[in-house]
């Protein structure tokens, strides 16, 4: 009986943990809209460093100081879309291009 249990038992805690994790996301108002979500990113921002620094003082660690950067993610991703749709918009005169010239050196070949 118990080899049968042991697998339910496991499949029942990662099922949990699942949850949980979905809740607190939810409940954080990371599903919602954009301001919440950055309003959650904020709060963890503000919340983590303490509370690594604590840890860091349990365990007697030493981490290294965290880089500042001017990075933001938003003109990152919209930069990377915008060179999507550039590709995505030419890629049908690539192609003719592309198409034409290996015509051209097929029959070049051939000769």
């Amino acid at each position: 009986m118990t080899p049968r249990v042991v697998p339910l038992v496991k499949f029942l805690a990662k099922g949990a943990l699942a949850g949980g994790a979905v809740y607190v996301v939810y409940d954080q108002g990371l599903l919602r809209g954009g301001e919440q979500g950055a309003q959650a990113l904020r709060k963890a921002k503000e919340a983590l460093p303490p509370a690594l620094e604590e840890w860091v003082a349990y365990f007697g660690w030493q981490l290294p100081a965290v880089p500042k950067t001017e990075f933001s993610l938003c003109n990152s991703w919209n930069s990377g879309v915008r060179t999507i749709i550039g590709a995505l918009s030419v890629a049908p005169t690539r192609a003719a291009e592309y198409t034409q010239y290996g015509w051209k050196y097929v029959k070049d070949l051939t000769k």
